[in-house]
């Protein structure tokens, strides 16, 4: 099947699960080449999700206009160098790990005047090779949680991954925590967990954005 035949095909899945309050379906183009992403868009894919700031500006920058023909998730961690290319392109952050990172988005984000709604990500398994807040350090910023937004940068919720072992029990552990984490402290947020391996464990869980790539587009190039 094709790019946009396999986006309906879990769409329609999800809705059998859960047919009220259906999550946003992300289709992480990292790596894929532009054609499979125009293929897309003209199959009526709305959502995109990228890693990288700059190969994101090289794709999407003549696909059409954004929040229209398309919105862009930047789903990698923020990175502060990064920021100032943001504007006219991205819409979702979903990596924000840290207060300088933070600070200097809503700075950025207030300057250009461009709207960003923002994750915070936080790292339940406390691996090395992932970026985030603590619970700890998430919970510290969440006492000052009228800070966290600004005109043009909104906090949009909560950003998890699971183990990198895959370990079925383990990310069902991670996702019961960080819906906890959320209907404690951030009710009115949003939920950013589950990719092609455990999307349907995170939809389980109440996941509100599901960031899903190879399951889509096949395995990258």
């Amino acid at each position: 099947m094709g790019v946009s035949e396999n986006y309906k095909t879990i769409l329609q899945e999800l809705e059998s699960l859960k047919p009220v309050g259906t999550p946003t379906l992300i289709a992480v183009s990292k790596f894929q080449p532009k054609e499979k992403v125009q293929e897309a868009i003209s199959g009526g894919v709305i959502h995109f999700g990228e890693n990288r700031v700059q190969e994101g500006i090289e794709k999407f920058s003549d696909l059409g206009k954004p929040e229209k023909d398309f919105i862009l998730h930047h789903i990698g961690p923020v990175q502060s160098s990064h920021i100032r290319k943001y504007a006219g392109l991205y819409s979702f952050v979903h990596g924000v790990g840290s207060q300088k990172v933070l600070q200097e988005l809503k700075r950025r984000m207030d300057q250009d005047r461009w709207k960003i709604r923002y994750f915070l990500q936080v790292n339940l398994t406390e691996e090395d090779s992932k970026s985030g807040f603590s619970k700890e350090e998430v919970l510290a910023l969440l006492q000052k949680k009228e800070t966290l937004s600004s005109e043009f940068c909104v906090l949009e919720g909560f950003m998890t991954m699971g183990p990198s072992s895959g370990d079925p029990e383990e990310t069902r552990k991670v996702f019961q925590e960080i819906s906890k984490l959320r209907k404690e402290f951030l009710p009115q947020g949003k939920l950013s967990m589950g990719m092609s391996g455990d999307y349907r464990i995170a939809l389980e869980e109440g996941s509100d954005y599901l960031r899903i790539g190879t399951a889509i587009f096949g395995e990258r190039t």
